[in-house]
């Protein structure tokens, strides 16, 4: 069983990770209120999503088909954000190179703002990169995601425009993809 501030698989850098808050894989009973919970986070922080991009946002039993889902829970069970990881040794998106772990959709419910939620799950994702070897924590992310640009600069990610590139979201729609990573 795991204690109040529990990180599952040993993460070396679990301390961000207020006292109350585990995080741990979703479970497939909870892919509806994951998703409900990224969908909502999304749509309160960033204009213009249109409604398909909110129901890839929920549909979290299709995101673990391709890595993992993994949230941060209060001690009653309820959701305070996601993440979704790439899976061991193979990429979510184009942006990560081999050896490298990526995630996306980084997410915190409204009311949890401020508690160090997305800063705990970000180090989780850093920590499991370390775990399976990668070299380098990497992700994208739109232009208006400026509350966790700053959260990546404050880890120590770094900008990589290298990697930058336009990206059709939908048919017609376009839009700048601003790549971040970290050597761990």
């Amino acid at each position: 069983m795991p204690s109040d501030n529990a990180i599952d698989r040993a993460a070396p850098d679990a301390s961000a990770a207020p006292a109350d808050i585990t995080i741990r894989l979703v479970r497939p009973d909870e892919f509806a209120e994951a998703g409900r919970v990224t969908a909502e986070a999304y749509s309160s922080s960033y204009g213009d999503l249109s409604e398909s991009y909110l129901a890839s946002l929920r549909d979290v039993a299709t995101r673990v088909l391709d890595g993992d889902v993994w949230v941060a829970v209060e001690p009653d069970g309820d959701i305070l954000g996601t993440v979704w990881v790439a899976p061991e040794g193979r990429p979510l998106s184009p942006v990560a190179e081999p050896g490298e772990t990526d995630f996306r959709q980084l997410a915190v419910a409204q009311p949890a703002r401020g508690r160090g939620v997305g800063e705990a799950l970000t180090r989780h994702v850093i920590a499991l990169a370390r775990e399976r070897g990668s070299h380098r924590v990497i992700m994208n992310s739109g232009p208006e995601m400026f509350g966790a640009h700053a959260l990546y600069t404050k880890i120590g990610f770094a900008r990589l425009p290298e990697r930058e590139r336009s990206i059709e979201v939908e048919p017609g729609r376009w839009i700048e993809i601003l790549t971040f990573g970290l050597d761990v």
